[in-house]
């Protein structure tokens, strides 16, 4: 029998509904698959349908089939904060009792003058705005003076950006580091993401050569724990990042579509342990800019990729989809919501049927843990003995 596997794959700000606590975070009404779903008229989605989306919650287009492939089931945030760290350290164990800092005016001018002085570069932007945006508005006054962009948004990060012509794409990683090195409490800022962009003012586009430095979790997480146990665990995007680099490897991607053949990639040479995928698209391109089409045909397009992932399971894996908050395109704000995930649990060994309301993400790194043979379990409770077949 070959060994056991777990295949974790996140789809970044997929969520399903407002937490219980979303007014506490200005996020009442935020639904991103709900609001999705009405405002195409119904989401066409065949394989997430059949392995039971639809018998998560109800959505628009997704027929509760009454006999799922997989087993089902929705999970609430528990730590304080909306953002992808917090989400992917939830799912691994951890939970946050304060949320990270974050800067809608700004950050403080001492933060930003010891960034220059150690960079030897001027800082321009210092501003809250989509990546975008500020990068048209600055990226001429960068290619004139060399001056970093530095922009945040309302989440916990410090974003620097540079053209890839004007900066070396080393060099930014450098000051990303330096960054990461001065953003201490109070300042403990989440991630630190170098944005490097290319092209002419009018039409710059950032390139696939993003790298976030996020801060390392406080405590032990799922990865520490098969770390310490020799389990293989292999990342697939940005998870690397999120963890600060501890316990995970990451194979970096392009875009969805990219993440899903390295995640292939994974599953064909991978014997045993975790694989852990963040599909990023979700967020990063139709979430954060209210892309309602965009996030739909890639809500599509992952469907559409179901059964070769499926057919890439062994006797011996449990495949898990999931989400780690929300990112409603179809409410005014472009940032992150207190949503809570759908969770979906696919495999030879797995019964279909419901996993229930789970108060924690941390649930589902308990489970992995307990699947895999780990007594680790973080904050959370293992679902393995309602997810297996006797």
């Amino acid at each position: 029998m070959s060994p056991r596997r777990a295949i974790v794959i996140v789809l970044d700000g997929v969520g399903i509904g407002e937490a219980p606590d979303a007014a506490a975070y200005g996020d009442v009404g935020s639904d991103t698959l709900g609001n999705i779903a009405r405002a195409v008229g119904g989401l066409d989605l065949p394989n997430l349908r059949d392995m039971g989306l639809g018998r998560i919650r109800p959505l628009l287009g997704v027929e509760p089939v009454p006999a799922p492939r997989a087993a089902w089931g929705l999970m609430q945030p528990r730590s304080a904060g909306k953002d992808s760290t917090t989400g992917h350290w939830e799912i691994a164990g951890v939970i946050l009792e304060r949320p990270f800092p974050t800067y809608p005016n700004g950050f403080p001018a001492s933060l930003v003058d010891e960034l220059a002085r150690r960079t030897g570069r001027g800082v321009i932007g210092n501003v809250v705005g989509s990546g975008t945006a500020i990068i048209a508005r600055y990226g001429p006054e960068h290619e004139r003076t060399g001056a970093w962009i530095l922009y945040t948004s309302a989440d916990s990060v410090f974003q620097i950006a540079a053209h890839e012509r004007i900066v070396p794409v080393e060099e930014l990683y450098r000051a990303c580091e330096t960054a990461r090195a001065m953003l201490v409490p109070p300042h403990n800022v989440s991630r630190v993401i170098a944005r490097p962009f290319v092209g002419e003012a009018g039409a710059y586009t950032r390139t696939a050569r993003r790298r976030d430095f996020a801060i390392a979790p406080p405590t032990e997480t799922l990865l520490d724990a098969l770390e310490a146990r020799g389990v293989p665990r292999v990342g697939v995007g940005k998870v690397d990042d999120l963890f600060a680099g501890r316990g995970i490897v990451s194979e970096h991607t392009r875009d969805n579509a990219d993440g899903i053949e390295a995640i292939l990639r994974a599953m064909r040479r991978v014997d045993g342990g975790l694989i852990f995928a963040n599909l990023v698209d979700f967020d990063q391109l139709w979430g954060h800019r209210n892309d309602v089409a965009g996030f739909y045909e890639g809500l599509r397009a992952f469907d559409r990729a179901l059964p070769a992932i499926e057919t890439a399971l062994r006797e011996e894996d449990v495949l898990f989809v999931t989400a780690d908050h929300g990112n409603d395109p179809t409410t005014p704000s472009t940032d992150h919501a207190r949503e809570c995930v759908p969770v979906l649990a696919l495999g030879a060994a797995v019964r279909p049927g419901p996993i229930g309301v789970r108060t924690t993400f941390a649930d589902l790194g308990a489970t992995v843990a307990e699947w895999l043979g780990v007594p680790f379990r973080g904050a959370g409770t293992s679902f393995l003995p309602e997810l297996i077949r006797a």
